[in-house]
């Protein structure tokens, strides 16, 4: 085929990223509007610290549970399919959302919300190898570029909740989701391709394969040691630490077991660069959103900030991803996976390091400089370690290795809103924030040991 007749199949492929995007970015903006509206929603409801932070955590919770089955779903029933009924399901959440009438019942419009975004990315993981296959371009850099869309929507979500909270109060920050949801259903259905003809499965035999067993005992090893956590500083119940052990221990002897397990143990032990990129993964995000989630809590109770000026003060947590993140796939063409994933996280543990300075001043610079620290590097672990997991996936399992790799941002997501719940256990005042920068330090540099200690077989 010609170049020319070449480009607008690659100027097709483009349109279809984008179309992509706007489902996918949902889950991250969503991660960015709940940032900004914590200090808010324990106001509304009368509750701590500790406790609000489980509006963060069933939500990761539930994307960590979902990710692989979703993108199981995508593999065998089709990943437009998957797409558009995940869209649905997110325009429900932002519809009934605005009426909870407590904590309890917001959070189950959270796992609502949140069984509509895991759909997204593994089914638009699935769809790229086709958009590839037919309109030329390359597959691992066209999901990177979603990858960076999601991380900056996480950045734009504070601009964007900060906005609609001052004008209009927290259910607005559910309300959106009806038009993107309704945007990203039309501009799939327009640009992106059909599902290829697939053999009929009933569903019921698709649940039966669930592994629902394995699926019960990951939520209960994974919520009762969040349960303990997050009351470690106050009164721990300490009889969840024995369940949540246990619970851990037969999930592990439960997949090892099944004959279509939850999480493929055996997939793992067989690929260690794929666990590599996961726990890598999971590391960097809870650098990442540590400061997303523990930032906007500080500024507005210690420092008076209105909510929609935090939301500004977080956009260099994102605001120069498109300038860098071109930069950054130069250098791994020129000098491998390996070395930009090593030059990101050495300058992601220099950057966090700015963190701590915030105890000391809550200056607009100061933050400005601090968020743009940390923002800035991210970008090169983010992009390094996307393409890694298309470089580790077999490529007849990209669907479920994708929703894997989501299930370990959420868990990174679920460690830091942890972190956070810990260190402001006794409040948000410097001392407390410079605890929650020092770890978070702490984090980032155990990532970059990690990455150097652990060392692929082969160069990528």
């Amino acid at each position: 085929m010609s170049q020319t007749a070449d480009a607008p199949a690659r100027h097709h492929a483009r349109w279809v990223v984008a179309a992509l995007c706007t489902g996918t970015l949902l889950s991250a903006l969503n991660s960015g509007m709940i940032a900004v509206a914590l200090s808010t929603l324990r106001r509304e409801f009368g509750v701590d610290v500790a406790t609000v932070t489980w509006v963060i955590s069933v939500y990761y919770l539930t994307s960590a549970v979902l990710q692989p089955i979703m993108g199981r779903l995508a593999d065998r029933y089709g990943p437009r399919r998957v797409f558009a009924i995940g869209m649905w399901t997110v325009a429900l959440a932002g519809a009934v959302g605005p009426f909870a009438p407590n904590l309890v019942l917001l959070c189950a419009v959270r796992v609502l919300l949140a069984v509509g975004t895991a759909t997204a990315f593994p089914s638009a993981a699935a769809m790229l190898r086709a958009v590839a296959a037919t309109n030329g371009g390359n597959a691992t850099k066209m999901i990177g570029r979603i990858q960076l869309v999601d991380t900056s929507s996480a950045a734009i979500g504070p601009v964007l909740g900060g906005l609609l909270i001052v004008g209009f109060g927290w259910p607005a920050i559910f309300w959106i989701n009806v038009p993107l949801a309704a945007l990203a259903l039309v501009s799939t259905g327009l640009l992106a391709p059909r599902d290829a003809p697939r053999a009929h499965v009933p569903l019921r035999r698709t649940v039966a394969e669930s592994d629902l067993p394995g699926i019960a005992l990951f939520i209960v090893a994974i919520a009762t040691l969040l349960g303990f956590l997050l009351e470690l500083a106050h009164d721990p119940p300490w009889l969840l630490l024995p369940v949540a052990a246990i619970a851990g221990g037969l999930f592990a002897w439960r997949e090892l077991r099944a004959a279509s397990p939850f999480i493929d143990l055996r997939l793992l032990a067989a690929n260690l660069p794929l666990v590599r990129v996961y726990a890598l993964f999971i590391l960097a995000n809870l650098v990442f959103y540590g400061a997303l989630f523990g930032i906007p809590q500080y500024l507005e109770d210690h420092a008076g900030y209105r909510t929609d000026v935090i939301g500004l003060l977080l956009l260099p947590l994102a605001a120069f991803n498109v300038v860098t993140a071109p930069l950054v796939e130069r250098l791994i063409d020129r000098r491998g996976l390996q070395r930009a994933l090593v030059i990101g996280l050495a300058a992601l543990t220099v950057g966090s390091v700015a963190l701590p300075l915030l105890g000391a001043s809550t200056a607009p610079w100061v933050v400005l400089a601090a968020t743009a620290a940390v923002g800035i590097p991210y970008v090169f672990v983010l992009v390094s370690i996307t393409q890694s997991l298309y470089v580790a996936a077999p490529t007849e399992r990209v669907g479920q290795a994708a929703g894997l790799f989501q299930t370990a941002r959420c868990l990174g997501c679920i460690g830091a809103a942890v972190v956070v719940g810990l260190s402001f256990s006794g409040g948000t005042d410097p001392p407390d924030w410079v605890l929650l920068a020092t770890v978070t330090v702490v984090l980032a540099l155990a990532t970059l040991v990690v990455a150097l200690a652990w060392r692929p077989r082969a160069s990528a």
